[in-house]
């Protein structure tokens, strides 16, 4: 892909979000009842390939377990307010009722009590007595603290997640969580993450880790764009990660590592062109947000909103419509894409023809940009 003039001494690749392409139908159709949208990763089969973000806002260890029964993988953060608060229910009711002024403030106060140990056994524990596979999420800081404790409690999955993680931390004051070293001395798979480009995609895979998370600054709670002046349109992201998966697939002799597609995932059709480029699961954040019984009651927010130097989120109002699982598999009273994904998944694998997700990532898309209205 050529790269594009910015000025004299700059030159750019064009990359791509959702909104700027398109699938196109093929000669074949297939009745939405035949198609298959499971997914496996290691032992794991999931009958719907959706995983729950991290975040307070999304998942508690009620709709950890919920997900798990309807067919997708709650993932619990282990530096919420759950693993922080003996009952943090109140705290969620405050957050929810902040003043825009004040919320930021307040927010860091309520994350700045201590993890305790004692609440990661206890959380991980009740997701697990109720038959559901069990997923936690660490930022690679508390992975170097806090790994050793989630391992003992018993994980099926260990996800390791933050904003953007690299295989190549550079620390001159503390010492870098070793990735490779991590990965292969742990019994469980790890899916690591974010990552918005080939390189640091392929160098994550060659830490052994399962699964790679694709996204940065592409959450509807995120303001990394605006803080930072970095960000990774994602049709490209996922695009570039799920080359890295191919080329990683040779040198490696034939091991697959799965590409995750998280953030910018707003409605079923985002979810949909991200299978398109090569993703094999989404993590949805501010899409299951929405769900009548998620703790945000209607709020979103993320990590980044109560960093306590420089937060880069904020929480946003994103409203109730519907229950978890008929935001998944409908039905649905509108035509906005927010309720009924699955359906909506299977539906367009069926207009163009695949049976399974691994034969729609070779669906045929164009560069279409359209504005929402």
């Amino acid at each position: 892909m050529s790269d594009i003039e910015i000025g004299r001494a700059k030159r750019g690749r064009r990359a791509y979000a959702f909104d700027d392409i398109a699938i196109v139908p093929s000669r074949r159709t297939r009745d939405p009842r035949d198609v298959s949208v499971s997914w496996s990763i290691d032992a794991f089969t999931f009958e719907v390939p959706v995983l729950t973000a991290p975040m307070d806002s999304v998942v508690s260890p009620a709709i950890a377990i919920a997900m798990g029964r309807l067919g997708g993988l709650g993932v619990l953060d282990l530096e919420g307010v759950w693993t922080r608060y003996d009952d943090p229910e109140p705290l969620l009711a405050e957050i929810r009722e902040l003043p825009p002024e004040t919320a930021t403030k307040r927010m860091q106060a309520i994350y700045a009590e201590p993890i305790r140990p004692d609440l990661i056994r206890q959380r991980l524990a009740e997701v697990r007595a109720a038959g559901v596979p069990v997923a936690g999420a660490l930022s690679p800081q508390g992975t170097a603290v806090h790994s050793q404790v989630v391992v003992d409690a018993g994980v099926d999955l260990f996800v390791i997640r933050g904003t953007t993680v690299s295989a190549e931390h550079v620390s001159k004051t503390t010492e870098p969580l070793n990735l490779k070293k991590f990965i292969y001395e742990l019994d469980v798979p790890v899916i690591v993450g974010g990552a918005a480009t080939y390189t640091a995609a392929l160098h994550l895979m060659r830490t052994g880790a399962a699964g790679v998370l694709v996204g940065f600054g592409g959450g509807a709670a995120g303001t990394t764009r605006t803080s930072l002046g970095i960000h990774a349109p994602m049709a490209s992201a996922v695009a570039d990660v799920a080359g890295a998966r191919r080329d990683y697939l040779d040198e490696s002799g034939g091991r697959y590592v799965h590409v995750i597609a998280d953030g910018g995932l707003g409605t079923s059709g985002d979810i949909v062109k991200a299978f398109s480029v090569g993703a094999d699961a989404v993590m949805l954040g501010s899409t299951l947000a929405r769900a009548t019984e998620a703790p945000g009651g209607g709020w979103h927010w993320g990590p980044e909103a109560h960093h306590p130097e420089l937060p880069r989120g904020h929480r946003v109002d994103v409203g109730t419509i519907a229950p978890l699982e008929q935001l998944l598999f409908g039905p649905s009273a509108g035509a906005d894409g927010r309720v009924n994904l699955i359906g909506a998944l299977r539906r367009s694998m069926a207009t163009t023809g695949y049976s399974d997700l691994k034969e729609f990532q070779r669906v045929e898309v164009v560069v279409a940009p359209y504005t929402r209205s």
